[in-house]
């Protein structure tokens, strides 16, 4: 399983769960960052991963790491 890191920037693409029940406000195409936040589980922790705007800093949900691409 591929892996996400914290603070890079990816773009959003849902596959699987994230285009049938998504948990983010995101929009397919949109520039987000991986971001670790505190209390909550660490990005990749069962191929999930927090996702904030890349240029507003906007907290925007949970998501698959197979959602995102470079």
């Amino acid at each position: 399983m591929r892996k996400v890191r914290a603070g890079s920037t990816y773009t959003y693409r849902p596959v699987g769960l994230d285009t049938y029940d998504p948990k983010s406000s995101a929009t397919p195409g949109q520039r987000v960052m991986v971001r670790n936040l505190p209390g909550c589980p660490k990005a990749n922790t069962m191929g999930h991963c927090h996702i904030v705007d890349a240029q507003s800093d906007k907290f925007l949900g949970l998501v698959l790491i197979a959602s995102l691409t470079r």
